[in-house]
């Protein structure tokens, strides 16, 4: 691979028809730190947090007024599937006209929620193929992955758009402390791993007698996801104490509003503190006290552990596995990792370290892409600005990588083990040949030195001369082995 080819499909989101990279590749990466647009125009029409957070509160409501009809289960068990928490329209009584009438109401409000989804991907589709910052693209995309939420009830769905729009996007240009704090806080992240319904034993909430006799007070899920997935790592020293003592600092983040619990009353559409929740006292986690009070606790934790010697060696070591290959280099990791503990996590800084690794420009092919990216970079090679010529939901549904539904915590895989499997390859060569009868004709000979710059190799270039048909040509483009890694 050339420099320039690499630029375009390791670094950014692959090669549209136009792009045109200067002979300092480097130069041209470094210079899209500054021209990013965290609210590019796609989202100017998005719904923002406290919309949809209001929308998931009149969804509950539909909820607990069929729930008082003795119908269903608490509508704050989000975790089932609507439709077995919905009755059969049958079965309601004939007598009570609200029953129904109520269901319907629920129904259309989970409709609205599954309509910010659906937005939300065709916004991120879009900005991917036209961005001139694809670098910074594929940098929100990581970070978004690395913070994942996973979009499988209708309130965590309808706001995984609005977590990486409101909570990624504007700081994926600042520093990892405030990159950390703002995913924590999010209420998409907030919801996902239950940390809106955790409440301190010893708080003046959880002191309560119904709420003590329950026993359903600590949650401990957002706290060792933080520890495991978001800073430290896996095996990195912290201990189970350390876990219950971060979930007790945690205690008091919430989304006032939504369930049941204290803070129900009055909807604020974002992250709140509620103190009668909160754990009261000191905390100590990884040897270190907290006596802080209220949410400046969970806030002077977090600082912490974004500062950790283990966290910098967390994210320098998906990083470079990111760019670099599925082993990353030990080389680039302890690069990247001095980028961060020197610059106290500024994340441009990091960027910039990136760039400057020589393990980052080799060559060869170092990374399988993705369904994301791939199908991502078949498009943008097409040139599309808009209306693509498939659904980009359907799209991604059939390569088997639904946009922020990685179905647990750790996010997507990011090795090609998970996703060069026989059966997802065909697939891509199904899309492709559809991508390519939609497309507006094309020679694609010419469009492959174009995406690929000094980078395409004689066997391509010979299949695609042997093509029978300009749709057949870029059809074996978009799976040759050139669009397949990066």
């Amino acid at each position: 691979m050339s420099e320039r080819s690499i630029a375009l499909n390791r670094f950014g989101l692959g090669a549209r028809p136009d792009d045109t990279v200067p002979g300092d590749a480097r130069g041209w990466l470094a210079a899209q730190l500054t021209r990013y647009e965290s609210r590019p125009a796609a989202l100017r029409s998005i719904s923002a947090t406290a919309t949809i957070v209001a929308d998931i509160g009149e969804y509950q409501a539909r909820g607990r007024d069929v729930r008082r009809a003795g119908r269903l289960q608490p509508a704050e068990d989000m975790a089932a599937p609507i439709n077995a928490r919905l009755p059969a329209e049958g079965m309601a009584d004939a007598g009570d006209e609200s029953i129904p009438a109520a269901m319907a109401m629920r129904r259309d409000a989970r409709r609205d929620l599954r309509l910010h989804y659906n937005d939300a991907v065709d916004a991120r589709i879009a900005i991917a193929l036209t961005s001139t910052a694809p670098f910074v693209e594929r940098l929100v995309h990581f970070w978004a992955n690395h913070f994942a939420v996973s979009a499988e009830n209708p309130p965590v769905a309808s706001l995984a758009g609005a977590f990486e729009f409101d909570a990624i996007r504007p700081n994926v240009m600042g520093r990892f402390a405030d990159l950390l704090l703002a995913a924590e806080r999010h209420p998409a992240m907030l919801l996902y791993l239950n940390q809106s319904g955790s409440i301190g034993p010893n708080s003046s909430f959880g002191q309560r007698p119904r709420v003590a006799e329950r026993k359903r007070g600590l949650n401990e899920n957002l706290a060792r996801e933080i520890l495991e997935l978001h800073t430290l790592g896996v095996r990195t020293g912290y201990t189970q104490t350390d876990v219950t003592e971060l979930a007790r600092a945690m205690t008091g983040s919430t989304v006032p509003g939504l369930g049941r619990r204290a803070g129900r009353r009055q909807t604020t559409g974002d992250f709140g503190f509620v103190a009668e929740i909160h754990e009261p006292g000191t905390r100590t986690i990884l040897g270190t006290r907290y006596p802080q009070t209220g949410g400046d606790q969970a806030q002077a934790v977090l600082n912490d552990l974004a500062r950790r010697p283990a966290t910098a060696t967390h994210i320098a070591t998906k990083l470079a596995r990111h760019f670099a290959g599925d082993a990353p280099p030990p080389a680039m990791v302890a690069r990247l990792e001095a980028a961060f503990v020197k610059s106290d996590g500024d994340l441009p800084t990091i960027y910039r370290a990136i760039i400057a690794s020589p393990e980052a420009w080799a060559p060869q092919p170092l990374k399988f892409r993705s369904p994301w990216e791939w199908s991502i970079a078949a498009l943008r090679a097409t040139g599309v600005q808009g209306g693509v010529p498939v659904s980009g939901i359907g799209l991604q549904a059939q390569l088997g990588q639904q946009v922020w539904k990685p179905g647990q915590p750790n996010g997507f895989d990011d090795t090609a083990s998970t996703w060069a499997g026989s059966d997802a390859l065909m697939r891509r060569v199904e899309a492709a040949e559809r991508i390519a009868q939609r497309s507006p004709e094309v020679d694609a000979r010419a469009l492959a030195t174009r995406l690929f710059p000094d980078a395409l190799t004689p066997a391509t270039a010979e299949a695609l001369r042997r093509a029978e048909s300009p749709g057949q040509a870029l059809a074996l483009l978009l799976v040759a082995p050139e669009m397949m890694r990066r």
